[in-house]
């Protein structure tokens, strides 16, 4: 896992209600993560949507994301 990546996630509780942001800006994960899902390739996000990303930002906020969805589930027997 790349930590490097992981520090562009911030947190902030005055921003954005606290949710993850990329670098202190109120570029929220989420945000990066609907326009992937509706198409926008990782070279239009930073050249067109979201000009003050970088690549690696992108790429932070899918390591982000892989992350918290691969939790253990516990069941009680």
């Amino acid at each position: 896992m790349n930590t490097q990546l992981l520090e562009r996630i911030t947190f902030n509780p005055n921003q954005c209600g606290g949710k993850p942001c990329i670098r202190n800006m109120r570029i929220r994960v989420t945000d990066v993560l609907e326009l992937l899902a509706n198409g926008i390739t990782p070279e239009q996000i930073v050249s067109e949507e979201l000009p003050d990303l970088e690549s690696e930002d992108v790429t932070a906020c899918l390591l982000y994301a892989a992350i918290k969805l691969n939790h253990p589930v516990l069941q009680a027997a």
